[in-house]
């Protein structure tokens, strides 16, 4: 679509593919970028022709994060209501929050994934990796962390030992070691990525929808509860789902 300057949708039977297209910025983020993405995603939720969504990037990395010359520069001495802000319609306002898109997301990782990068993946309902991909969360390096759902989901996808490691020391893992350590669910050649990230997006379409978005709602309202907690929610989705 040409109003977006700094990402690409696609539409390829029912699939939207969304490219982050900054490659010489390594597509991190600027003000242009947020909200071409939150606009994407807007339009996505909102349009009944495409049921799931492939994100990529162009070039040789997924996403470095923020830019830190045009996006990280605002933050030094920010008011509380500018964070605050942030939280709903800032970098947060996208990483945080796109787990409400209902339809299916696929993080087609094809490089560097870091910081904020990171944190859109794994805010992706799936996750698939180039053999080149790398991932990384530099921030402490810098004198911050995660503040945009990282912390969170990188606990929930692969535990407490492994987000110790990767935020303490700010040191890189490759895409295998992201696939030992529940960060992906496959690995797959670099020139067969899009292919195997639209072969996944068709076959969750090849199913019934309200199904597949109800199943969605219900993984996502298992975390953090108990063993009882989830069954009777599995139970009240489920069968009211039929």
């Amino acid at each position: 679509r040409d109003r977006y300057k700094t990402v690409i949708l696609e539409e390829v039977d029912s699939v939207g593919i969304l490219k982050l297209n900054r490659p010489k910025k390594l597509n991190a983020f600027n003000m242009q970028m947020l909200e071409d993405m939150l606009d994407v995603i807007d339009h996505v939720n909102t349009d009944d022709n495409i049921k799931s969504l492939v994100i990529t990037g162009s070039g040789r990395a997924f996403c470095a994060g923020a830019d830190l010359k045009s996006y990280m520069s605002r933050w030094p001495n920010a008011t509380p209501e500018k964070v605050r802000t942030n939280i709903a319609d800032g970098l947060g306002g996208l990483t945080r929050g796109l787990h409400h898109l209902k339809k299916p997301t696929i993080a087609a990782v094809n490089g560097w994934a870091l910081a904020g990068g990171f944190e859109t993946a794994l805010a992706c309902d799936i996750r698939i990796a180039s053999e080149y991909a790398k991932f990384g969360s530099f921030e402490a390096r810098r004198g911050f962390h995660h503040g945009d759902g990282g912390i969170p989901r990188l606990i929930n996808s692969a535990g407490l030992s492994v987000a110790m490691q990767m935020l303490l020391t700010a040191e890189p893992i490759d895409a295998n070691k992201a696939f030992q350590w529940n960060l992906v669910s496959e690995v797959v050649h670099h020139e067969s990525l899009m292919e195997r990230a639209e072969l996944i997006a068709h076959q969750i379409l090849r199913n019934d929808q309200v199904a597949v978005r109800s199943a969605k709602e219900t993984i996502l309202d298992m975390i953090g509860r108990n063993l009882d907690d989830q069954l009777r929610v599995e139970a009240i989705i489920g069968y009211s789902v039929a």
